[in-house]
């Protein structure tokens, strides 16, 4: 088995803390941001991990005051995953929830948060289209969750990321870890709007097409880009489009622009998936 760092963040903290401060010199932690345990060793010198790293309190208590930072644990330093990207100008961070973290990009969250996880998030994305099957084209790896999820499935997973810092946070991310050790999984590096254009036609079965919001990728809306999707959309195929929260007033004009451009791209049909914050379009 690989030997994978430690990342924490302040749910695992505040364990810590809460241990200590009891008198404990043990407890069960989770080494990777809930996916493990591991039982560490509790003194005034601070926490001791199984494999050497040692954190002390005030590296802790550092940690339980960041809650929208994970923090990479290296031997006895602590560091904050976050990267300024040099590409996009954008400072990008793994940012923690109660189960499965997202990523913070220019303070927009890259996965919906709030009274859900992004894990079901991505469930919800992917159940708009199922069966996911045959060759599947993820617009925007961001930490891998959906080309993760479709690889279950799929015969392979060809997805595209823009940007380096995105992929560096992917690299640090425990729950991102299918995204390089799973061998149906194709990634490429580049804009979606420049790469998808280089498929040959009806190359693709399934496509997830989960773009950053509007104001920060607006090309991605257009109908340029949705005629390449229909272009390389096989017949009978489908493509999940994720917009937003379908009902609310600031995604309204968005939705009612992506609807129209859709329809004038050619797809047949294209149903309202308010549970998955998007659309499904037919060819």
């Amino acid at each position: 088995m690989p030997s994978y760092p430690v990342v924490l963040s302040y749910i695992q903290a505040e364990i810590l803390l809460t241990a200590y401060r009891q008198g404990k010199t043990s407890v069960e932690v989770s080494p990777d941001l809930n996916i493990s345990t591991v039982t560490v060793a509790l003194s005034d010198h601070g926490v001791a991990f199984p494999r050497g790293e040692l954190v002390n309190w005030q590296q802790v208590e550092q940690i339980r005051k960041a809650n929208v930072n994970c923090f990479l644990v290296e031997g006895n330093e602590i560091r904050s995953i976050q990267v300024f990207s040099e590409q996009t100008s954008r400072m990008c961070s793994l940012m923690p929830t109660k189960q499965t973290p997202t990523m913070l990009i220019a303070g927009f969250t890259m996965h919906r948060i709030v009274d859900i996880d992004p894990m079901q998030d991505t469930r919800a994305k992917i159940a708009a289209i199922t069966p996911v099957v045959g060759r599947v084209l993820d617009t925007a790896t961001g930490l891998g969750y959906t080309a993760i999820a479709a690889a279950k499935t799929a015969e392979q997973v060809v997805t595209i990321e823009l940007d380096p810092g995105a992929q560096k946070m992917a690299r640090l991310n425990p729950w991102s870890r299918g995204l390089f050790e799973n061998p149906k999984i194709q990634q490429l590096m580049g804009d979606a709007y420049e790469v998808v254009p280089t498929f040959g036609d009806e190359s693709f079965d399934r496509i997830i097409h989960d773009p950053p919001v509007f104001s920060l990728a607006g090309e991605l809306y257009s109908g340029v880009f949705y005629r390449e999707l229909y272009r390389i959309l096989k017949r009978r195929g489908r493509l999940f489009h994720y917009i937003g929260n379908l009902d609310s007033k600031s995604s309204g004009t968005v939705v009612r622009g992506a609807l129209k451009r859709l329809q004038e791209a050619g797809f047949k049909r294209v149903v309202r998936k308010p549970e998955a914050f998007g659309v499904v379009a037919y060819k």
